[in-house]
C-alpha cells in the first residue's frame, strides 16, 4: 500500500477546513495589502487552542487585515478581549471591519496602533492568558521576551512561522531570518519556565505554556 508523502499530508491537512466569507473577505483584503495571512490550518489551530485554553485575555503581535483576529476571537469566550497591535493603521481597519463582519462587539476587541516593540512593555506583568506572536521576524526574539513576561502561569505563547518555510530544519540555510527563528525556537525551548512543542502546521506554530 503507498503511503502519502509529508507534502500530500501537509496539503491535506490545509484543505481540510471549510473556511466562510468573512474569512475569505479577510483573507483577500489581507492579499490587496500584501500581507501573508495565517494559512488555513493555522487559522484552524489557533480556533482550537483559543478554545481549548479557555483564554479571557490575549494579546495578539502583527494584525494583518484581521484573518488571525477572527480565528482566534471564535474560539474565545463570550466575555474574553483581544488585545491586537499593528504599526500600519490600514491594517487596523481592515481588522475591525474582519471583527465587525463576524458579529464580534466592539467592546471584545482593542486595537492598539503602534510600533509592537514600543507596545509590549506599556502591558501588564502575567495579566494575559495566551500571546501570539505574527509580525516581523527581526524583532520575535524581544517580542518573545515580552510575551513570556505578560503571560499569567498557565498561559500559553503561540509563535507563527517557527519553520520559517521549511528553512529552520536545513542546517545549510543561514539567512537572517532563518537565523532568528533559530535563535527564537532554542531560547524558548531552554527557558526553564516554558514547556514547549513545535508544530508543523502552516509554516510551523511553536507552542509554549508558561509553567512557572
Amino acid at each position: 500500500m503507498m503511503r502519502a508523502d509529508k507534502q500530500t499530508s501537509w496539503s491535506y491537512t490545509e484543505a481540510l477546513p471549510v473556511e466562510d466569507e468573512v474569512l475569505l473577505r479577510a483573507r483577500e483584503r489581507s492579499h490587496e495589502f500584501g500581507v501573508a495571512p495565517v494559512t488555513t490550518g493555522t487559522g484552524a489551530a489557533l480556533t482550537v487552542l483559543a478554545a481549548a485554553s479557555k483564554a479571557q485575555t490575549v494579546v495578539e503581535v502583527g494584525t494583518g487585515a484581521g484573518v488571525s483576529g477572527v480565528c482566534l476571537l471564535r474560539g474565545l469566550g463570550p466575555h474574553s478581549v483581544l488585545t491586537t497591535i499593528d504599526v500600519d493603521v490600514d491594517h487596523l481597519r481592515a481588522a475591525r471591519e474582519a471583527y465587525a463582519e463576524a458579529g464580534v462587539p466592539g467592546n471584545r476587541t482593542r486595537t492598539i496602533s503602534g510600533r509592537a516593540a514600543d507596545v509590549l512593555p506599556r502591558l501588564t506583568d502575567g495579566a494575559y492568558d495566551m500571546v501570539f506572536i505574527d509580525a516581523d521576524k527581526p524583532n520575535f526574539p524581544r517580542y518573545v521576551d515580552q510575551g513570556v513576561r505578560l503571560l499569567k502561569r498557565g498561559g500559553l505563547l503561540v509563535v507563527n512561522d517557527a519553520l520559517d518555510h521549511g528553512r529552520v530544519a536545513e542546517p545549510a540555510v543561514r539567512e537572517a531570518s532563518t537565523t532568528v527563528m533559530r535563535q527564537v525556537g532554542r531560547a524558548v525551548r531552554e527557558d526553564d519556565r516554558l514547556v514547549t512543542a513545535l508544530l508543523p502546521t502552516g509554516d510551523g506554530l511553536l507552542l509554549a505554556v508558561k509553567t512557572a
